[in-house]
């Protein structure tokens, strides 16, 4: 039995991996900013309150944990916020940077602690930040906060691998969430729930040989 802490999970996409890790019989924590009360309710394991944000409020969840060996680590707390050129809400894109790229590196500077040889981290991040894949533009805000993310999958890749700690950046796939709801003119979405099932197949892939990789739901290879 594997324990895996979700961060991000009180809905969507976060809450759908704690329910199918916890379905095969792994231990799932599922790390809400809210209180999870829906989670609780349906048997899942709740650490509530949690802010990436806040280096404070990851340092107060490992402290709780402290006697937890964690083996899998899903960086999945993001935000969404649409402009455009001409509508650009700088203090919008420094919280989408600040949750989307900042978030994730509180949260392994914060728990990788709690893991040790073999342990797996992945950070959710999004193909709109592929620069290779950009034939649109726009999204300036996303799309700049999701490259940062990818770039920062690469350090820790390099910053863990000494510790036994793999490294891979997931595109969960066209998803549909309360966060995506204004995207609908984009094309068809998947559920939660079939995103969460390649992700969790492409991080049962994934060990210590695994080079730096930016990976879709479905397995395919993206570009930077």
């Amino acid at each position: 039995m594997a324990c895996v802490l979700i961060t991000g999970a009180d809905r969507g996409i976060g809450a759908a991996l704690a329910f199918a890790y916890r379905r095969r019989g792994d231990r799932a924590i599922a790390a809400c900013l809210g209180d999870g009360e829906s989670l609780v309710a349906a048997g899942i394991e709740v650490a509530p309150g949690v802010d990436v944000t806040s280096m404070s409020s990851l340092i107060a969840l490992r402290e709780r944990l402290a006697a937890t060996h964690l083996d899998i680590l899903v960086s999945n707390a993001g935000v969404f916020h649409a402009d455009s050129f001409g509508q650009l809400d700088f203090a919008a894109m420094q919280r989408l940077y600040d949750v989307n790229a900042l978030g994730p590196l509180r949260v392994a500077s914060a728990l990788t602690p709690l893991m040790g040889q073999g342990g797996k981290f992945g950070i959710l991040t999004s193909r709109v930040g592929s620069i290779t894949d950009n034939a649109t533009g726009g999204m300036y805000g996303y799309r700049m906060s999701k490259a940062a993310a990818n770039q920062l999958g690469v350090n820790l890749h390099h910053e863990l691998k000494p510790r036994g700690i793999a490294v891979m950046l997931l595109h969960p796939g066209q998803v549909a969430t309360d966060m995506t709801r204004e995207l609908s003119a984009l094309g068809e979405f998947i559920t939660p729930e079939e995103s969460a099932a390649g992700l969790v197949r492409q991080l049962d892939a994934l060990n210590a040989a695994t080079p730096p990789e930016f990976r879709h739901a479905n397995g395919q290879l993206l570009p930077w």
